[in-house]
């Protein structure tokens, strides 16, 4: 009876051990098959072919943060601004206009920024500040009537004063 018994709960555990082996088999083919299916993201090149990026495309992908961070700390920290590596410039060249002269927001899958983001799913926060559109294709001028001639300062401080008293209303 004893080894009976013993055979039995050996079998069982078998068993479990084969099910569960058979179980991480099937995830993982189903996790490769999934990936297998994700598109990469689409990178907009400039239209301008006489502009080159700053450094390659691999090495952009994997570290253009850094650059930008570092950019941004040069900038904020001691009153450098370098063009090359700054993320106006990187707007400049990436988003354009499509064939209907529309440009993308950062809110639109279209945009530059946002594919590769969605893709790695990281959040971006850039441009809660700044523009998300290069600057030639922002038109200052023909905002409402009230910020007509105003500077791009004096439009900011009109629309904080404005939000702030509408929050106090209410």
């Amino acid at each position: 009876m004893k080894v009976s018994n013993r055979r039995l709960e050996t079998g069982n555990l078998m068993t479990r051990f084969l099910r569960l082996i058979y179980v991480m088999i099937g995830l993982t083919l189903l996790s490769t098959s999934a990936v297998a299916d994700t598109p990469f993201p689409t990178i907009h090149e400039p239209s301008d072919e006489s502009l080159k990026c700053i450094q390659p495309e691999d090495e952009m992908r994997r570290n253009h943060m850094n650059y930008i961070l570092h950019e941004r700390d040069e900038t904020m920290h001691e009153g450098v601004r370098n063009e090359p590596g700054s993320l106006a410039a990187c707007i400049d060249c990436h988003v354009e206009p499509n064939e209907n002269g529309e440009i993308a927001g950062i809110d639109t899958d279209e945009h530059f920024c946002t594919s590769c983001h969605t893709y790695a799913s990281v959040q971006i926060d850039c441009f809660q500040c700044h523009a998300d559109r290069p600057q030639k294709f922002i038109d200052r001028n023909s905002s409402s009537e009230a910020h007509k001639g105003a500077s791009i300062k004096q439009q900011l401080q009109e629309t904080l004063a404005a939000t702030a008293s509408e929050g106090a209303n209410q």
